[in-house]
């Protein structure tokens, strides 16, 4: 009995670390700098969610915080209501701060993981971002388009690591007020 109990207790927490793990055969990119990718991402493409759903011009905001963590500002504009809608969050590094692996958060004490697959390394102009699972993928940019040479090799990428990028979402990025 005691055995069951300890074991249940422990199941959330091995449940919420899943939840951050990297999905099995991708490596989160090395010589990651925080600093430097700081700042406005487009997004340019997404495996659909429900917290996405339908929406337009979607934009991730990354601010350093005194205490060392991210806030994380996403926003997209829903043409079905006509607003925006906002989420703000927070992210932590997760081990090495070279590694580019992070955990954030949108709701409380519950965490996702937030992992770079690909990144220009030279400029910090786009990056494929991954998910705990192979349900989650993102294609980021610091404009709002990417140049179709860069679209093709970063879809090469997500085939080669296990994604179905017949299932993406191409996002929008043409609302001026975004």
């Amino acid at each position: 009995m005691r055995l069951l109990r300890q074991l249940l207790l422990c199941l959330p927490l091995l449940l919420l670390a899943a939840c951050t793990s990297v999905p099995e055969g991708i490596t989160p990119v090395r010589h990651f700098q925080l600093d430097r990718y700081l700042g406005k991402w487009y997004e340019i493409a997404r495996l659909d969610h429900s917290f996405e759903r339908g929406l337009s011009d979607v934009s991730a905001q990354y601010r350093l915080q005194p205490d060392g963590s991210v806030e994380v500002v996403n926003r997209g504009y829903s043409a079905e209501k006509g607003a925006w809608k906002e989420a703000v969050g927070k992210a932590l590094m997760i081990g090495d701060a070279t590694q580019g692996s992070l955990k954030v958060s949108f709701f409380g004490p519950f965490y996702g993981g937030y992992h770079i697959a690909a990144l220009d390394e030279h400029e910090y102009r786009w990056s494929l971002v991954v998910g705990p699972s192979r349900d989650y993928l993102w294609i980021l940019s610091r404009e709002r388009h990417l140049p179709p040479a860069v679209r093709e090799q970063l879809l090469a990428k997500a085939k080669q690591l296990g994604f179905d990028t017949s299932r993406l979402i191409w996002v929008g990025q043409d609302r001026p007020d975004a």
